[in-house]
């Protein structure tokens, strides 16, 4: 971007009752790409002090009138330091309160990049980025917006400091979730109201007859326009210069596919019994007996909206009729693929080809999501997981593969993952890593390549194990971050073991030179494992990459995923995710639009109406035969972080 616009904005100051102090408003222009305000700290509180050093957090209260994410940063002696909030509550007085640690140290080790980046709260989540320093001289408070949806307004009425958490707290009389688990503070087209509305919607798709014959799918997915020598597994190949699976009969095959294909999503509602005045209705306990829904971590019941409205759909017999319709409108919608996340329940009902994530391999949060492969134990544990996780998949014809991790978070922080191994507990990683360093120098560079060295045996070994435990399926790697970021020696260390690369891809469309480069260093198909677009209307967050509404959500499926197919070495992709996530959040406190159903178990029409006009074209395109759709989304706007011009 070469220039970035600012909107002129205006403040509004008028006197609050419930505050007791002045309101501020802020006007975000959406003819901007980027608009936002700062406002001097002593306009809003005379009495916080400058240094927050005796301070643990900071709280503000405030209201937003969307749930699309905004920068929200203070203006320090070191310069502006922000990150991105996302408020489940849009249209409401909330109170929010921020641990002062988000400002000034870097996250704690974690698995992957999600449980290390997003962070929940009761009203909200944060997603850390940004500058991160002491929290001295502290002036000045600013919000920013990247290309707002519908010209939306904040108000904020007052922050101040607290060393102990306060605590969220959601300030209004009116529930901000109904009792079929949507937003009680937003209003939109096809919302429900009444259980009535609601069944004559299910049964109308009930009642539909549904075929596959629009895609001239094999019975395991494939094309049928092309066979080939035949394995009785899923494998790879490379025909007439463009790389293919092959499904077990030896049609050729392209894995369209789902997320987190589950029944009854958007469960395990964080919070739900204590946060105060934010549902107006709560799961029966005879609807949790019924249903069994169980929290696997804790053992309580777990309460779910999805799985409400399942059994109001169903009744007792819910599992066995959700299941079959899920089938149906992967049929209708031309999916032939349950990818990754997804419920076992879906996977061994064997009437769709699946991926499945293995687990238990070693991979620790302390380590970044690598594992210590200098323990003596670590093969013979990881062989008694593999054995444990293959013995019943190994001779089942519909599993194309298995994936091994997920977004690794040490990538691009090799030398603090270093440091935080040197200044822990003796163990055999620590062990190793002094010795290379004595041999080779205690430098970025020996720090990098002593990890890349770690990895490439924890892959090799993995590999190697798991084809011992399940010869017949492909190794499908790890589901990388930007593959544009990684070092060529990490795409050089996959292209020796995995049988395809994966990697999520959160753009616009995936880029040339990143399937470019992907396919010259590591001579390997691909697979994209997570994309979506979402957007604001229903009062979730607007997913990472954001359009206008639901009508530019189709399009902007149909643009990435053909243009994604029309490389000849892509064979896979797996749309992020089913369901809406959660509507005031998910165990990190992820509420995206992303779904293809919403709480209610209804499909969004435009969404999968143009994955079936996609689906009609993939094996054309895929063959070169046919350009891909070239309508660009409107206002499609990424995650990235906005340009910083306040350091400036």
């Amino acid at each position: 971007m070469k220039h970035l616009f600012f909107s002129i904005l205006f403040m509004i100051t008028v006197f609050s009752p419930l505050s007791g102090g002045n309101v501020h408003k802020i006007y975000f222009d959406g003819n901007m790409e980027v608009s936002g305000r700062k406002f001097a700290l002593r306009d809003i509180n005379p009495y916080l002090p400058e240094d927050w050093d005796n301070f643990n957090y900071v709280v503000l209260e405030y209201k937003i009138s969307t749930a699309q994410r905004f920068q929200l940063g203070f203006t320090t002696a070191a310069g502006y330091n922000e990150l991105r909030v996302m408020s489940y509550v849009p249209n409401a007085w909330n109170r929010l309160a921020i641990p002062l640690s988000y400002f000034t140290s870097m996250p704690d080790p974690a698995l992957d990049l999600a449980a290390t980046y997003n962070h929940a709260r009761y009203t909200g989540w944060i997603n850390l980025g940004g500058k991160r320093g002491p929290m001295h001289h502290v002036d000045s408070i600013g919000f920013r917006i990247r290309k707002p949806i519908g010209n939306p307004t904040l108000e904020i009425r007052n922050v101040y400091l607290s060393f102990n958490d306060p605590g969220d707290l959601y300030m209004e009389d009116k529930p901000a979730v109904d009792e079929f688990g949507q937003s009680n503070l937003v209003e939109y087209p096809d919302k429900i109201y009444s259980l009535d509305q609601l069944e004559l919607q299910w049964r109308a798709e009930e009642d539909e007859k549904v075929s596959v014959k629009p895609y001239n799918y094999s019975v395991y997915g494939g094309y049928m326009q092309k066979r080939v020598k035949s394995t009785g597994y899923f494998r790879v190949a490379r025909t007439d210069g463009r790389w293919w699976f092959i499904d077990p009969d030896g049609y050729l095959f392209l894995s369209v596919g789902v997320d987190c294909v589950r029944i009854g999503d958007g469960n395990d509602i964080r919070g739900y019994n204590y946060r105060a005045g934010m549902y107006k209705a709560i799961l029966p306990d005879s609807v949790i007996t019924a249903t069994g829904a169980v929290d696997h971590r804790t053992g309580k019941p777990l309460y779910s909206f999805g799985l409400w409205n399942l059994y109001r759909r169903y009744g007792a017999d819910y599992k066995r009729k959700a299941l079959d319709m899920v089938i149906k409108r992967m049929d209708k919608w031309g999916l032939n693929t349950v990818a990754n996340w997804s419920d076992e329940d879906v996977m061994r009902m064997n009437r769709k080809a699946f991926l499945f994530p293995l687990h238990d391999l070693g991979l620790s949060n302390d380590l970044m999501g690598l594992c210590d492969v200098y323990d003596p134990g670590f093969e013979s544990r990881l062989t008694g997981s593999l054995k444990r996780q293959t013995s019943s998949l190994r001779d089942d014809p519909w599993l194309i593969g298995y994936f091994i991790g997920n977004e690794p978070a040490w990538l691009s922080h090799e030398s603090r993952l270093c440091g935080i191994i040197l200044k822990g507990g003796d163990r055999p990683i620590k062990a190793a890593l002094k010795k290379y360093l004595s041999v080779n120098g205690d430098s970025p560079e020996s720090r990098k390549a002593f990890i890349y060295d770690t990895f490439r045996r924890f892959i090799a070994v993995s590999d190697s194990v798991l084809k011992k435990c399940d010869p017949n399926h492909l190794n499908l790697g790890i589901r990388f971050g930007d593959p544009l970021t990684l070092d060529k020696r990490i795409l050089k260390i996959c292209g020796d073991v995995f049988d395809v690369f994966s990697f999520n891809c959160y753009m616009m469309k995936p880029g040339k030179e990143m399937l470019d480069r992907v396919r010259d260093v590591t001579g390997l198909p691909v697979i994209i494992g997570e994309y979506h677009f979402g957007t604001v209307d229903r009062g979730y967050a607007q997913s990472l990459w954001q359009v206008d509404n639901e009508e530019q959500r189709g399009v902007a499926y149909r643009y990435y995923t053909e243009n994604a197919y029309s490389d000849p070495s892509l064979i896979g992709t797996a749309y992020f995710q089913w369901s809406d996530e959660a509507l005031t959040g998910r165990g990190d406190g992820e509420n995206y639009n992303c779904g293809l159903v919403d709480i209610t178990d209804r499909p969004y029409k435009d969404q999968v109406g143009a994955m079936m006009e996609t689906a009609k074209r993939l094996y054309k395109i895929h063959l070169g035969e046919l350009a891909p759709y070239g309508i660009q989304p409107e206002n499609c706007r990424g995650h990235e972080a906005i340009p910083d011009l306040w350091n400036k």
